[in-house]
């Protein structure tokens, strides 16, 4: 009787989403995570930063090319008047 049957898994989904919705499980999934990280980061006495950290490029990898500004074209039309 627990949730070792597939088909009690897809029940539970069906049943979630008809009272939250597709959007809103999304969100829940992500506040669920974060509350669980914290609350594990709280029990191990860690103090991670909230915000990652930009991933360092290997050693021999060159920086990325800077984009250049795309000219925008006057919307006016020549033929006014």
């Amino acid at each position: 009787m627990g949730l070792d049957n597939p088909l009690h898994i897809a029940f539970l989904v069906v049943i979630l989403l008809l009272v939250f919705g597709a959007r809103r499980l999304p969100e829940i999934g992500r506040s669920l995570g974060s509350g669980l990280r914290e609350f594990k980061q709280s029990i191990n006495g860690e103090s991670h930063s909230s915000t990652p950290e930009k991933p360092s490029l290997p050693a021999g990898a060159p920086p990325a090319p800077a984009k250049e500004p795309v000219p925008q074209r006057d919307s006016t039309p020549a033929d006014q008047g």
